[in-house]
């Protein structure tokens, strides 16, 4: 009977096409399985302090010109020669303690301007003055609810951001914190110059006297006020030194 006849390949071209059916499939599904680099989220390195805008030279130059006692000028006129010249007793100068910094406020309280920046103390420790130059930045920025959380510069900042955008300029954050976590930030009570007033719901900060604060942007437009809020219910807490 008349028919086709199949003819059967050789053993070793049959297990080279089944080894190479093999390392296709195989491959195929470990590109499949692959699965896609998952990239950790990460915040922009925290802001270095901000220069100081020109408004707060001139501020700080008027002050520090107010500061200085008016000297008394004395007549052009000849002085009558003695015989014998009057020997005065010159009493050595104590020099200026700490403590009476206090007496001028121009020294040891920071003042809010009409524009709605702050102006910090001439004798403000430098993260005091960071703190303000970079609160400065950011006063008149919009309320953002997680504003200043996923990166520094933001469009907007909530009171969290705003006050931890501050505290990171001078330094003293590595990284935002909510209102929560900074109730336990820093050492417990007030500061010399810088107070975290913190609870739950909200955050403000007292720098120098004055305050930043989110809510002060309903009254005068800037988050420097140079009037305070009832801290009830607030826990306070103040970097070391400071």
């Amino acid at each position: 009977m008349g028919g086709m006849r199949l003819h059967r390949l050789p053993r070793p071209f049959l297990a080279a096409l089944v080894l190479l059916a093999a390392v296709a499939a195989g491959t195929g599904a470990a590109v499949a399985r692959a699965p896609a680099a998952i990239r950790p989220a990460k915040i922009a390195p925290v802001p270095s302090p901000l220069s100081v805008p020109p408004v707060l030279e001139q501020a700080a130059q008027r002050l520090e010109a107010a500061a200085k006692p008016a000297r008394k000028r004395t007549p052009n006129r000849t002085a009558k020669r003695t015989a014998q010249p009057e020997m005065q007793t010159v009493e050595p100068v104590a020099p200026r303690s700490r403590g009476d910094a206090a007496d001028d406020p121009a020294l040891v309280k920071a003042d809010v301007l009409e524009n709605g920046i702050a102006l910090p103390p001439l004798d403000s420790p430098a993260e005091v003055r960071a703190i303000i130059e970079a609160g400065n930045a950011i006063a008149r920025t919009p309320y953002k609810w997680g504003g200043g959380h996923g990166r520094w510069q933001d469009t907007g900042y909530d009171c969290s951001g705003s006050v931890s955008f501050a505290l990171a300029s001078a330094g003293l954050l590595s990284g935002p914190l909510a209102s929560g976590p900074l109730m336990s930030w820093g050492l417990p009570g007030k500061g010399r110059w810088i107070t975290v007033w913190s609870n739950p719901g909200h955050v403000f900060m007292e720098v120098a006297g004055v305050r930043f604060d989110t809510g002060g942007t309903h009254v005068t437009g800037s988050r420097w006020q140079a009037t305070m809020r009832s801290t009830a219910g607030f826990v306070a807490r103040h970097p070391a030194g400071l």
